[in-house]
């Protein structure tokens, strides 16, 4: 696989808004941070492509993983956050977002990440910016095999779907971040990027990457046409990780 063809490189060189959708629970925050991060590196590297880069909290459906609490190490890293009125500082319980979104969305040289609720019902905040996205968007759903909701690939191909339908966008790639947190074997990570393959069959999607660990990414042997992207576990200690 040629530096061009790569994951990362395809989110340099592709539309510049990135929007993460996916059924709740698939991992979409700790995908969008983990994302954030790997192209905040490149930014900090030098890349001269990416001249600004951004990560919105679009997340008011149920929202258990909020990307607006890694606000202060994002930011320290060259990520401007957008979020809530207060910016995650009210404790991130308040269900509503900040008009100043549309900065980063409307900014021409800024790459973005847009990171939102849980399946449909969470996707239909897009709707009110989508028409500040023209074609320039790339959309991508995380698929876990390991939910209730989209443990076949039928019930995983009909809520993305039904994210499309609600929010008149079309979804251009797939995910896998099937995993069973610290427990995940390089057998789940293979298996869970194969059935993402069963549902972009379903859906005509190409699966971009299977997600797993950083450390599990290092000793995972990706079969032909898999690419592996490692994310971290930002959000887990923040919460499943809690002592009590």
């Amino acid at each position: 696989m040629s530096r061009s063809d790569t994951f990362l490189e395809k989110m340099v060189n592709g539309p510049r808004i990135i929007l993460v959708t996916g059924h709740f629970g698939s991992g979409k925050t700790e995908f969008s941070v983990s994302l954030a991060y790997a192209l905040g590196a490149l930014k900090k590297a030098g890349d001269q492509r990416i001249k600004e880069l951004a990560l919105c909290d679009l997340d008011i459906e149920n929202p258990y993983f909020r990307s607006r609490e890694l606000t202060e190490p994002l930011e320290k890293e060259g990520i401007k956050v957008y979020s809530d009125p207060f910016h995650g500082k009210n404790g991130s319980e308040l269900q509503t977002i900040d008009a100043s979104i549309l900065a980063p969305v409307e900014n021409p040289d800024c790459r973005v990440i847009l990171d939102t609720g849980g399946n449909h019902t969470g996707a239909m905040i897009l709707n009110q910016f989508r028409r500040h996205f023209s074609e320039e968007y790339q959309m991508l759903c995380v698929v876990n095999q390991n939910r209730p909701g989209t443990d076949t690939p039928e019930k995983a191909a009909h809520e993305i779907r039904a994210i499309e339908r609600v929010t008149e966008l079309s979804v251009t790639g797939l995910i896998s971040n099937s995993h069973f947190i610290w427990e995940t074997t390089e057998e789940d990570v293979i298996s869970g990027f194969a059935f993402a393959e069963e549902v972009g069959k379903l859906c005509s999607l190409p699966v971009l990457a299977a997600c797993c660990s950083s450390d599990l990414a290092r000793k995972i042997k990706p079969r032909e046409g898999m690419e592996i992207f490692p994310v971290g576990m930002y959000m887990r200690q923040g919460y499943l990780d809690k002592k009590v």
